[in-house]
């Protein structure tokens, strides 16, 4: 048996990487059916927005709780309540497209799809590659800046060609997060699996969304 120590190192730092990607997976996993149900639930009440204060506290009250309780199976609780919190606010946004469009539930489809296959693509890339994708954390940085400006010009400027280009910045942003939060656990730069988790989930939530505001563009059949 080898007993050399730079092999053993090695072999317990395989071991601790695969138990965080394995316990990132199977939690999202979990998140994302739960969030589902929750989605379910918001459309079948045609629950109405709860407003952008509510909304912002609830986000960012859940995701610093989360934070705060990660090292704690407390943290398992918050994670849910986040991402059941976040699967709610999707049933008047599900609501809208369903009610103002023909096509309205190919188009949620359609994106859930869409969705689903550039997610597992490109975390089947990352594992199987093993490549390092940290390098993206500034250009990720750079087009969050830049999404935000666009968010800021919209309020005043009310142009359909840059909501798309919010919607497509926002594809880009959510597709180099799930490359690179991949790639952090594979490469051991992120050992909280609650944390991985919680980066991974809001990288699909958006994509999602902006894939849907790409698709009811393009596609879109608006009930006359």
């Amino acid at each position: 048996m080898d007993n050399n120590p730079y092999i053993v190192r090695k072999q317990e730092s395989v071991l601790a990487t695969n138990k965080v990607l394995r316990n990132t997976y199977l939690l999202l996993s979990l998140t994302l059916l739960f969030s589902a149900g929750m989605a379910v639930l918001s459309v079948a009440n045609n629950a109405r927005s709860p407003g952008i204060i509510i909304t912002l506290v609830g986000i960012y009250g859940l995701m610093f709780l989360t934070q705060a309780l990660r090292n704690s199976s407390w943290g398992l609780l918050a994670v849910f309540a986040f991402t059941g919190f976040m699967g709610y606010l999707l049933g008047p946004i599900l609501n809208l497209y369903l009610h103002n469009f023909s096509n309205g539930g190919e188009l949620i489809a359609t994106a859930l799809g869409a969705t689903g296959a550039v997610f597992l693509g490109l975390s089947a890339y990352v594992v199987t590659t093993r490549k390092d994708f940290s390098y993206l954390a500034g250009f990720i940085m750079a087009a969050v800046i830049g999404a935000l400006i666009l968010c800021v010009l919209g309020i005043f400027f009310h142009a359909p060609i840059l909501s798309l280009a919010i919607s497509f910045l926002f594809v880009l942003i959510a597709s180099g997060m799930i490359l690179f939060e991949t790639s952090q656990i594979i490469q051991g730069g992120e050992t909280n699996y609650i944390m991985a988790t919680v980066s991974l989930y809001v990288a699909i939530y958006n994509l999602f969304i902006s894939l849907l505001q790409i698709f009811g563009a393009f596609a879109g059949n608006r009930n006359q």
